[in-house]
């Protein structure tokens, strides 16, 4: 019985062992990367979305607005909002669509900076895990693509805190549309999506960064033909209300768009012009909040400094559609 007794209370030990291993590898923090500001300290990059469709719908046009503009602000890196490659994502690692959609496109000298890029949910239909592979990096320096991820630019300047949405919505799970979604490494979707808000919600938490950016491919706020995303209303959007963030910067709607927020500072931008556009079916949105929205291709630049923000919209041919900054004050500590 004594035997007995100790079989079973080291059965106990080793069950809350793994279990311990199995909270811990649960709550593991999301990589991050670090890039450097310029050397007085300013940092300026570019934001697309929805673009690879092999330079057609106006993205070679795009791109070559996009080199203009990098070369004039000297960006430091890009961001993609996802919808990398359309209609169906990439095949596998050897897709020529990497190519022709990506490399051959944006070719431009100030462009041959990194690319931070999430997925979207037309990435999601293709290989998800083609995308995030490191030979891609081999063959374009330049890719870096992952689920979810932070990046710290600048010594405690600017956080940004990538998102992987796609998996948060109902409608990919329920009614796909005879599309096929690539879910490994997602499933079982409740614990994925848990454990990824656990670490945002986290890293937000113990964020000491100026501003903080959240990017991810869906709209939170949007006037455009996708609308709002109500999972993320739910999931999401009260994390980066209770932490402060500055900027949610999306695509998913084809468009590029400001609404601002009469519950908190945050400021909605999406960059969804990346390629096909002119939908056409804009809802109606409180003037108050809405500052600007253009059913068109273009793309955003955002340029930073420890208290200034500076975000202009452009449009296929270069022009300046809107403008908005704000400031904050350098703390005490500074």
């Amino acid at each position: 019985m004594v035997v007995s007794g100790k079989k079973t209370m080291l059965l106990v030990l080793v069950s809350t062992f793994l279990l311990g291993l199995l909270s811990v590898s649960c709550l593991a923090e999301l990589q991050r990367f670090e890039h450097a500001a310029k050397p007085d300290g300013s940092l300026s990059f570019l934001v697309v979305g929805d673009w690879g469709r092999k330079g057609l719908y106006n993205q070679s046009k795009v791109a070559l607005q996009m080199g203009i503009i990098g070369e004039k602000l000297d960006v430091d890196f890009i961001i993609s909002t996802g919808d990398n490659f359309y209609d169906r994502g990439l095949t596998g690692i050897d897709d020529p669509a990497f190519h022709q959609s990506f490399t051959d496109i944006y070719t431009a000298p100030s462009l041959q900076k990194q690319w931070y890029n999430v997925l979207g949910n037309h990435d999601y239909r293709g290989n998800v895990e083609a995308q995030l592979s490191p030979i891609l990096t081999k063959m374009d320096s330049r890719w870096l693509c992952l689920r979810s991820f932070i990046l710290n630019a600048g010594p405690d300047m600017a956080e940004f805190f990538f998102v992987d949405t796609t998996p948060m919505v109902d409608k990919y799970f329920i009614d796909p549309e005879d599309e096929v979604y690539d879910w490994k490494g997602v499933l079982p979707r409740e614990n994925y999506i848990k454990n990824l808000l656990m670490e945002v919600e986290s890293a937000l938490r113990e964020s000491t960064a100026k501003w903080k950016i959240v990017v991810g491919h869906h709209t939170i706020k949007s006037a455009g033909h996708h609308g709002n995303t109500v999972e993320l209303g739910i999931y999401l959007l009260p994390i980066i209300q209770a932490y402060d963030v500055d900027l949610y910067i999306n695509g998913h709607d084809h468009c590029l768009e400001h609404i601002s927020s009469t519950e908190s500072p945050i400021q909605f931008l999406t960059s969804g012009g990346g390629s096909k556009s002119w939908r056409g079916d804009i809802k109606w949105w409180n003037p108050q909040e809405m500052k600007f929205y253009y059913d068109g291709q273009g793309f955003m630049s955002v340029e930073m400094t420890q208290t200034e923000v500076d975000v202009n919209f452009y449009d296929v041919s270069g022009n300046v559609l809107h403008k908005w900054s704000t400031s904050k004050q350098l703390s005490s500590a500074m």
